[in-house]
């Protein structure tokens, strides 16, 4: 396991035995990636630290796994997406400069910051942004974090209408019970505009909490209301 490539490769094999159900199984595909990481080191590379180098590896991915995922059907209702890093740049080329002004959240004259976007989805007819993502396998204090983002976009006319979604397989399950809710799962419900979960364990589904396959029609739902 080097590469994002191997870990495409691991979701490709997942949805040939699972077909659309495979979002689900991506606890079990990080299970196998790790171990497949963690052979590679104990033979390649022995002496590197196998717990920081996974989360690493896994950090970089991850995101880059959800959006091999959702392009195609993101794709299929007209839109596109782009992951955020790419936007961080000084100069930019058409239209990703355009995304970047439409996404970018002011503080004063002189203070303008993006986000915390690891997927951006956008109109490819006029640049508007529809929503970002932001995806992580365990939570920690990033639910905390996109709610923060949610409520800077929300002072502007400009970015009012993004939606802001946390997509993860919660691997801590600190998403799944409704009543009593953890901390993560109360800003869930209360700040963020989606969070969808990629899993096999039993989730108490709400309006804002829901499984994965909700994803692209409630995206749907958001654009056709646009």
């Amino acid at each position: 396991m080097q590469s994002f490539e191997d870990l495409k490769n691991l979701y490709d094999e997942i949805q040939e035995r699972r077909g659309r159900e495979a979002y689900r199984y991506i606890g079990e595909l990080l299970q196998k990636a790790r171990v497949l990481r963690d052979a590679y080191l104990a033979e390649h590379e022995p002496n590197k630290d196998k717990g920081q180098s996974w989360r690493s590896f896994i950090g970089q991915n991850f995101e880059k796994l959800l959006q091999y995922i959702i392009t195609d059907p993101i794709e299929t209702i007209g839109f596109k997406l782009v992951n955020g890093k790419k936007l961080e740049s000084v100069r930019l080329p058409e239209p990703l400069d355009a995304i970047k002004r439409n996404v970018t959240i002011n503080y004063g004259e002189s203070e303008a910051r993006l986000p915390d976007a690891d997927i951006v989805i956008y109109n490819p007819e006029n640049s508007q942004v529809i929503a970002i993502i932001s995806s992580k396998t365990s939570l920690a204090e990033r639910v905390a974090q996109t709610g923060y983002w949610k409520l800077k976009l929300l002072e502007s006319e400009n970015t009012a209408h993004i939606k802001v979604y946390l997509i993860t397989p919660d691997r801590g399950r600190t998403l799944t019970r409704l009543n009593p809710s953890t901390k993560s799962r109360v800003i869930a419900e209360m700040e963020l505009d989606g969070t969808y979960v990629l899993t096999t364990e039993p989730l108490e589904e709400s309006n804002k909490v829901k499984l994965f396959e909700h994803f692209i029609e409630d995206l749907k739902q958001v654009i056709e209301e646009n």
